[in-house]
């Protein structure tokens, strides 16, 4: 992907589950991505642990058992590879990637080092969005009302996440798309 600061940037919600709360010591399990175009582009791959470490309240959240991704999981070079040829596919030419997550740090932190480690780069380079932060600045609230149950209700939508990442990220482009309309409303007044 081309990293020129003047191309556009094209949307790409991302969700994550994981084996633990970070990537040192714990395997991502599962992305699901969703591009904020019409019609929907999505993407989801259930990967095999390299890790064997696990928190049992991680593995309660996403419904995932590490013994059936050992089985049936997708290599993590393999899915890396499928997540980054997604990407060439769904951004139009002439844009870039940008990464929007809800608690985008948590997300990006595994991703980038996944693609760093499995493929030597990161399709989205070092840089992410934050809805969190970003509905912080939008609506004017402290950083404790930035949880799901404040911001899905506000933006008419769900008030928490399944953790399926790939309905996670469906669920979090919806929202953010609402947000983009809200601020580009708020530029026109």
């Amino acid at each position: 992907m081309p990293s020129d600061p003047e191309l556009i940037d094209t949307y790409i919600s991302i969700d994550i589950e994981t084996a633990g709360p970070n990537p040192s010591q714990y395997a991502m399990l599962s992305i699901g991505a969703c591009a904020l175009t019409e019609p929907r582009h999505t993407f989801y791959i259930e990967l095999k642990p390299d890790k064997d470490s696990s928190l049992p309240e991680a593995l309660d959240i996403s419904k995932l058992s590490m013994e059936k991704l050992a089985a049936g999981g997708v290599e993590p070079k393999i899915a890396m590879q499928h997540f980054a040829d997604w990407l060439l596919e769904v951004v139009p030419a002439g844009q870039r990637p940008l990464f929007v997550a809800f608690n985008a740090p948590f997300d990006w932190m595994f991703v980038n080092d996944y693609f760093q480690r499995y493929l030597g780069y990161n399709p989205f380079g070092h840089a992410a969005l934050d809805i969190k932060s970003y509905f912080m600045g939008l609506d004017g609230v402290l950083w404790s009302q930035t949880s799901m149950r404040n911001i899905g209700p506000r933006y008419r939508s769900i008030d928490h996440l399944s953790h399926n990442a790939l309905q996670d990220a469906i669920d979090q482009a919806n929202i953010f798309e609402k947000m983009l309309a809200k601020s580009a409303q708020n530029t026109s007044e």
